[in-house]
């Protein structure tokens, strides 16, 4: 049997000012508080876990499909 964390999808930031929440459409602008770029991630203060492929991690479990750029 597999166990699920998942985070609370609103975070108290301490930050001033606050950060965007995980809801917020800017969500990537919050502060990043955990770094591994050797694993290629990173964690943002309101929860989001942000990889360097653009691909996200939201706190409620949800997944963010990678952006492509493109030009």
């Amino acid at each position: 049997m597999s166990r699920r964390t998942v985070l609370p999808t609103q975070r108290t930031c301490g930050h001033t000012p606050p950060c965007p929440t995980a809801e917020d459409p800017d969500r990537e602008a919050a502060l990043l508080v955990a770094s591994h770029p050797e694993q290629g991630w990173g964690l943002l203060c309101n929860g989001v876990v942000l990889f360097d492929d653009t691909g996200e991690l939201l706190p409620d479990g949800r997944v963010v499909a990678p952006q492509r750029r493109t030009g």
